[in-house]
């Protein structure tokens, strides 16, 4: 097949333009085309007058060699690319050790799955529930105020990424197409099938449960076991080398090939591993807060007299501002018709995070305006960045009143350096509640300085983006990991503690469902091959 890219249609162009946008950039018969199949299709917004679908198509042709030779200089018209995963072992007929993966967010369900799909049979601990029973303790917060610190958005099947707003789509370099493999795989489990070729799927927390349920399933039936309530409290570690682990509960299961795939917020986790001494270090984060307008102000300013049309959808923004105390502004994990949602998982402290459904029909949109941060702002060990999160989320706790209301200010109080005390035209979604106050002391003063300044700038860009009655919810902490467990480059394993395997965005090597799950598929293949190698 062929693959062509920059196919530019109107967006309320018909299925046959799409045929004949292919004939006129190809210069062939109609008989000449066999067939053809959508890859990938954007949006081109830069023009909210003229706004554009974007296709990337694979094509079958009639006499494919001498079309390739007439466009061997178009950079858009190339052979496609082979996307069929291989798998990269298959486990033999008796297995010499049985692989352990502790957590069940995307990292962890993808080096399972793998696993499992390759017959090594696996053992995934979660400390958590399964994603109905955590579902029922996580609206236990946000409804009645009432905190499991077992169970909630950041721990349970499915990990953090199960109450988001259901990205699949990353940045990272992918040359072996591992990200088509994770989209099929959720496909199977019941995502609607346009995650395969729209340019910025997602799913919505709703459907999420169910497909990680489909998938557990498949794990299970393939010879995985999965067990839940099973915190891991201890790796046992001899000769520089895991040995197996310890629950909570006080049982030892003995492995030599252990999956950590944590998340970004088993704090207790990283400083367990760290008195074991299993190398870890501080690395970048951001913080911030939740920004809330109405989804109509952002779809006016994105697509013009073409807002609110069903095909385009809820707008989504992505922005950055380099502000001039040197640091650097940006929207983190925009939500278009979403909701701010609780987010902490210890008690007495407030996290805000947020989430959509499939349907992106909520009346706000909301995103993360957060501030980049690295080591020399908490220096110390390498867990200092998790105290300084902690220290803030603290103060987030006291400014909503101690009972994880959130503390909340509209923007224009907050460029004036005025506390608010009504809101306006936006109603905030985050629940238990938000308890207006002055946000200045809810971040380090570099990080207001930096926001204050971005928010004005930022609305040259999205107009609109610096409304008075627009709501800041605080604050936004759990961006990604405060550390990395480093890892060799060639086998994936701890650098200084043989058959640890670090995975995902706990360990400092994800960003995102998309990308966690790419790197719980490469962890699976790394276990996979040690094992053959050892057996």
């Amino acid at each position: 097949m062929l693959r062509l890219t920059e196919i530019k249609l109107p967006i309320d162009h018909a299925d046959e333009d799409i045929r004949t946008a292919i004939l006129k950039r190809l210069k062939l018969s109609d008989d000449e085309l066999t067939e053809y199949i959508v890859f990938k299709r954007g949006i081109d917004a830069r023009k909210s007058h003229a706004i554009l679908f974007t296709y990337t198509l694979d094509v079958s042709v009639e006499n494919e060699a001498d079309v390739l030779a007439r466009f061997s200089s178009d950079q858009h018209v190339r052979r496609a690319p082979d996307m069929r995963y291989q798998f990269a072992a298959h486990a033999p007929k008796h297995l010499p050790s049985r692989p352990i993966v502790v957590g069940m967010g995307p990292a962890g369900i993808f080096a399972g799955l793998l696993l499992a799909q390759m017959g090594f049979r696996p053992l995934i601990l979660e400390r958590g529930k399964s994603v109905r029973e955590r579902t029922k303790d996580t609206f236990g917060l946000w409804r009645k105020s009432v905190l499991n610190p077992e169970s909630n958005v950041q721990f349970g099947e499915g990990g953090a990424g199960t109450f988001s707003d259901g990205k699949l789509y990353s940045q990272i370099k992918d040359p072996r197409h591992l990200s088509r493999k994770v989209l099929e795989e959720f496909v199977k489990a019941g995502a609607p099938e346009e995650i395969l070729y729209v340019s910025h799927p997602h799913i919505g927390t709703f459907r999420l449960v169910g497909m990680v349920e489909k998938m557990r399933e498949t794990i299970t039936s393939l010879g995985g076991e999965i067990r839940f309530e099973s915190r891991v409290d201890d790796i046992e570690i001899e000769d520089g080398a895991v040995q197996g682990v310890v629950l909570a509960s006080g049982e030892r299961i003995a492995t030599d090939h252990l999956v950590l795939a944590v998340g970004h917020s088993a704090r207790d986790t990283f400083a367990m591993i760290h008195r074991r001494g299993i190398y870890i270090e501080p690395k970048p984060f951001s913080i911030g807060f939740r920004i809330e307008h109405p989804q109509s102000t952002i779809d006016a300013a994105r697509f013009g007299r073409n807002a609110g049309n069903e095909l385009l959808g809820a707008a989504d923004y992505k922005l950055v501002h380099h502000a001039a105390n040197g640091r650097s502004v940006y929207s983190f994990c925009m939500c278009p018709g979403g909701t701010v949602v609780a987010a902490t998982s210890e008690v007495g402290r407030v996290v805000t995070n947020g989430m959509s459904q499939y349907s992106r029909n909520e009346r706000n949109a909301n995103a993360g305006i957060v501030v980049g941060i690295t080591p020399l702002d908490y220096p110390g060990d390498a867990l200092a960045g998790i105290e300084l999160q902690r220290h803030w989320e603290s103060r987030a706790f006291e400014l909503g009143g101690g009972n994880y209301q959130a503390p909340g200010q509209l923007l224009g109080d907050f460029l004036q350096g005025r506390p608010s005390t009504n809101l306006g035209s936006v109603q905030p979604s985050y629940t238990p509640g938000v308890h207006l106050t002055d946000l200045s002391g809810a971040l380090p003063d570099y990080a207001i300085a930096a926001i204050r300044e971005a928010l004005p700038a930022f609305a040259k860009q999205i107009r609109g983006f610096d409304m008075k009655d627009a709501v800041l919810t605080g604050v936004e902490t759990r961006t990604s990991s405060p550390i990395r467990i480093r890892r060799n480059n060639e086998n994936l394993q701890s650098i200084n503690t043989r058959g640890l395997y670090p995975a995902g965005e706990g360990a400092g090597y994800a960003g995102g469902i998309m990308s966690a799950a790419v790197d719980g598929i490469e962890i699976a293949e790394a276990v996979a091959k040690s094992i053959i190698a050892r057996s």
